[in-house]
């Protein structure tokens, strides 16, 4: 093989890459790390100590970002789906966290808002919580199924009345579970010094990876979003497939509210996930998927979730202000999500075809 023929294959090799939709995420992690690398190598180091209880615990930067990014990836999970298939988002996630958060500490604490002991099963608190969050996510499918309501307007609804919801189910009293148990789910398993919510992320990236491998969903969902009339046309059904994955989303936002609680055993209403559901239509968009619908890639968009969140640490990590946070970390995210457009992409990687040699076509 020539030069020119050599040329040829790197050029349609960096052509392709630009427009593989994983590519903008992991360019943006690529840029993240080297940023903070040559800022402060000390970023990314990783120390083994122990908690007071004398069990090994991981400590650092990239701990921190696969701890609070877990619930973040768990929603974007729900979140590329219901955006595949309904052609637009749901604002709603915050508050239906702070809804189920708060369903999970009244079955826990009973009639006593601080109980000594947790007055029922954790397994039995998680499960009455799934039911109410994919009621809230039925809700909000039905609005955008059946009564053909925009979904950002639809959830709108839930997104307004959902915090108070959450706190007249307590009552407006601030419940606390004092259960060490229950503490695992958002901290750490005796003897595993990883954080937990890391470990669920996974094995909720792992069932959706199976559900999408061995049925039909995937595709449904890309032919509802693509052209609702045409999958009609061949026998789908476009109003439930949206509506199961708006179920679907209030089963993810169930996982995160269970992670929230247990992190501090109690809830603030007002402050509990609050602007996660920006963050999870962005891990989406930051993950290649178009907000309009159609093809879409969950692995993309669980890597955007982590890079959201290491943006975020890098961020607190040379003290930004936290009422400047978001300004910055906007400006950031809207040139991620610019190049992660298709037609960006298009012409990137149409510039280096103008740098392929004369005669790179022709084999040697």
């Amino acid at each position: 093989m020539n030069s020119a023929s050599k040329s040829n294959t790197s050029s349609s090799i960096i052509s392709a890459m630009f427009r593989n939709q994983i590519f903008i995420p992991l360019a943006a992690l690529l840029i993240l790390a080297v940023f903070n690398l040559i800022m402060d190598p000390s970023f990314f180091k990783v120390t083994l100590g122990h908690n007071s209880n004398g069990d090994p615990i991981l400590s650092g930067n990239i701990i921190s970002i696969i701890d609070c990014g877990s619930e973040l990836a768990i929603l974007a999970i729900g979140m590329t789906l219901v955006t595949a298939a309904s052609r637009g988002q749901d604002i709603s996630v915050g508050a239906a966290i702070a809804i189920g958060g708060s369903v999970v500490l009244r079955v826990l604490c009973g009639t006593n808002s601080r109980p000594d002991e947790i007055q029922a099963p954790i397994i039995v608190a998680f499960l009455v919580c799934c039911l109410v969050t994919m009621a809230c996510g039925a809700f909000n499918g039905i609005l955008v199924s059946i009564f053909k309501i925009q979904p950002m307007v639809a959830t709108l609804i839930l997104f307004t009345a959902g915090r108070s919801i959450a706190a007249w189910i307590n009552n407006n009293e601030l419940p606390e579970v004092r259960d060490a148990t229950f503490s695992y789910f958002g901290g750490l398993i005796p003897g595993i010094p990883i954080p937990t919510p890391f470990f669920i992320a996974i094995a909720c990236f792992i069932l959706i990876f199976l559900v999408l491998k061995f049925t039909t969903l995937g595709l449904y969902v890309q032919s509802v979003g693509i052209n609702e009339q045409t999958s009609r046309l061949n026998g789908l059904n476009p109003a439930f497939i949206k509506f199961i994955t708006y179920v679907i989303l209030g089963l993810c936002v169930a996982v995160a509210s269970l992670i929230k609680v247990s992190r501090l055993g109690s809830i603030n209403y007002s402050v509990i996930a609050k602007d996660i559901e920006m963050d999870a239509i962005l891990a989406v968009a930051l993950g290649g998927n178009a907000l309009g619908g159609g093809k879409f890639n969950i692995s993309a968009s669980i890597l955007g979730a982590y890079v959201i969140q290491f943006l975020t640490t890098t961020l607190y990590k040379f003290q930004v202000q936290s009422d400047a946070l978001p300004a910055y970390k906007a400006v950031v995210v809207i040139a991620l999500v610019v190049l992660s457009a298709p037609i960006v992409r298009e012409k990137i990687a149409s510039l280096f075809k103008k740098f392929r040699p004369q005669g790179a076509e022709l084999k040697s």
